[in-house]
Formats: C-alpha cells, structure tokens, sequence
C-alpha cells in the first residue's frame, strides 16, 4: 500500500469514529431530554412523598420502578390521574403490583 492509500484509510476511519461520536452524544442528549421531560410529569402526577419512595424503589429494583413511572405516566395522560398520588396510595398500588408477582410456592417433602 502507497502512503496516499493508507492516509485515505485513516481520514475514512477517522470520520468513522467522528460519526459514531457524534451519534453517541444525540442519543445521550435525547435520552437526557427524555429522562427530564417524565421527571416533570412525575412531578405533576405524584406527592413529593410519593416521589421519594418511587426515588428509593429505582435504587432497589430499577427496571419494576421504570416500569410503574411510564404506567403512571400512560394513566395522567389518559386522564386517569387527576391528581397528584400520594403516597399512600402509591404504596397500596405497588403493594397489588408485588403480590401479583409474589405468588411462587415452595413446598417441603
């Protein structure tokens, strides 16, 4: 391979690498945005109490809490929720949600 072959290698995987950079920073912003625009409406559907166990259920089990903030969200934008939850009832509402899923029985022989 000639030098000139080779340079032309480099500036094609440069701009490569320059491309997937910038592809990389976009979904960062954009998954940022989001992230920003459903702690707003987390703010509009919940009680600060409610909020902070919600805040407290993601650190424990990350992917139940995301799962309960878009279906909150889902239930205020269909009208649903008409005012804020508090805490209470978040708590009862994750209490139904567990014990749908807390339903294995173990039995000893």
């Amino acid at each position: 391979m000639s030098e000139e072959e080779i340079d032309e290698i480099r500036k094609r995987r440069m701009l490569q690498l320059q491309q997937q950079i910038a592809e990389a920073q976009r979904q960062e912003r954009a998954q940022r945005e989001f992230e920003m625009q459903k702690q707003s409406a987390l703010r509009q559907i919940l009680t600060p109490e409610a909020r902070s166990r919600l805040t407290n259920l993601k650190m424990v089990k990350p992917e139940f809490a995301e799962q309960i903030e878009i279906q909150l969200i889902q239930l205020a934008q269909s009208g649903k929720i008409n005012e804020p939850l508090t805490d209470e009832q978040l708590k009862t509402i994750l209490q139904q949600l567990q014990g749908r899923k807390r339903e294995t029985k173990i039995k000893y022989k």
